[in-house]
């Protein structure tokens, strides 16, 4: 049986930055999941979790980094 990859990026700059974008009342943790499971299977180092539903968008700008080590 052969399955097509089951998640789609929103946008990858030059695969190294994934963005994902969304519009919705508030960020919860699902969306990090989901940006985190993104960076996992793809191996890519860090993403961009976007909302657009806000007044400000400078402020619903998460970035979220793939197997940090501090």
């Amino acid at each position: 049986m052969i399955l097509d990859v089951a998640f789609r990026i929103d946008i990858l700059v030059e695969n190294k930055v994934l963005i994902e974008l969304k519009s919705v009342e508030e960020l919860s943790k699902v969306h990090y999941k989901q940006v985190i499971t993104y960076l996992k299977l793809s191996d890519i180092p860090v993403g961009l979790l976007v909302n657009f539903n806000t007044d400000n968008i400078k402020d619903n700008i998460k970035r979220i980094v793939n197997n940090y080590i501090d």
